[in-house]
């Protein structure tokens, strides 16, 4: 089946806040959108949250509210669905295109629910990255949307959760939108720079990069008073601030090869980054083990230094280590210094 792009145009702008709090709310929003050539305007009506006890969106009744917004502005209307119930719920308002959210795509059941009550209804769908970079699970629930009939399809690229992550919200991991482009040329596929972002200083700047990246669109949280949002208060913006990021946007016509090329390598970088982390919480657990040995030690009134089972273990990462393409030097160099780390443990221990 063909999959036609998302209102056939680029950028395709989308906007609205995080989450519809009031009807005053929607309707001051919307109407400060209408004359800023947007294409939808965005808003949570239920909001999946990490942890309970926080704003879980108002529900069925911000449904009107948004038909309300179609009404007086014309604006054409999008919320998350989660549930078959979303989906009816939100085709019987007039909801004009639906999207799924990270929470929702990671669970294939979840998703076969709202394919099923699509079937027999054309309607633009949209769906997110799930929240762990997985790109299997994406393209599985973008498929099981193309299989209930839908021909309008786009992915949101909202970013992979990150232990440790200190920079954005999400880390963009731009090379998983870029393999999922690859492999569906056809998709379109749209910038959730809210999310990736956390924060609103930085926005514009991965708004860009997904123009640069070749993106059909972007979709950004707006608020009339972003500091008081009921959720996500950091990376909502105004209205004003959000016209004069779209019109700053640069949307090229060159050659992107270049511009693939770095996104390549920023994606290699971050997966050393995650490796590192991973060698760090290895080496932290290693030290664990060691202190253990050391409380061993001072109750047997053992040595620390065991020359012939560290002259062992020397040799033998020597050797593995010449097996992996690694060389005697860097090996020697580095088992060095985790040993000396393991004898400053242990003297801690036994000097107590």
């Amino acid at each position: 089946m063909e999959i036609k792009k998302l209102y056939n145009k680029r950028p395709v702008v989308i906007a609205g806040p995080c989450s519809a709090e009031t009807e005053e709310q929607v309707l001051a929003i919307a109407h400060q959108l209408k004359d800023q050539d947007i294409d939808l305007f965005r808003a949570g009506i239920w909001k999946p949250r990490t942890r309970p006890n926080s704003f879980e969106g108002v529900g069925s009744v911000g449904l009107k509210w948004l038909r309300r917004v179609k009404e007086e502005t014309g604006l054409k209307t999008t919320t998350e669905v989660a549930n078959k119930t979303h989906v009816e719920e939100a085709l019987y308002h007039g909801i004009d295109t639906l999207w799924i959210g990270a929470r929702t795509t990671v669970n294939p059941f979840s998703v076969q629910e709202i394919a099923d009550a699509l079937q027999g209804v054309d309607i633009p769908v949209m769906v997110k990255n799930p929240i762990n970079p997985d790109l299997g699970l994406w393209i599985g629930g973008i498929e099981r949307i193309m299989k209930a009939g839908i021909t309008q399809i786009a992915a949101i690229h909202r970013g992979f959760a990150s232990y440790g992550e200190k920079y954005y919200r999400n880390k963009p991991m731009w090379q998983i939108p870029i393999e999922l482009t690859r492999q569906f040329p056809e998709l379109s596929i749209i910038c959730d720079n809210s999310h990736i972002c956390g924060r609103r200083d930085i926005l514009g700047d991965v708004a860009q990069q997904a123009m640069d990246l070749n993106y059909d669109g972007i979709m950004t949280e707006v608020h009339t008073n972003p500091d008081e949002a009921w959720s996500d208060a950091a990376q909502q913006i105004t209205p004003k601030i959000f016209g004069e990021l779209v019109k700053s946007l640069n949307l090229r016509s060159g050659d992107a090869s270049k511009v693939l090329a770095q996104a390549e390598l920023d994606g290699v970088r971050a997966e050393i980054d995650i490796l590192d982390s991973q060698i760090l919480k290895i080496l932290e657990e290693r030290m664990k083990l060691v202190d253990q040995i050391g409380q061993y030690k001072k109750s047997n009134n053992i040595p620390i230094l065991q020359a012939a089972r560290w002259n062992e273990i020397l040799d033998k990462s020597i050797q593995k280590g010449a097996k992996k393409g690694l060389s005697e030097e860097f090996v020697g160099s580095l088992f060095r210094a985790v040993h000396q780390e393991s004898i400053n443990h242990q003297q801690k221990i036994m000097n107590k």
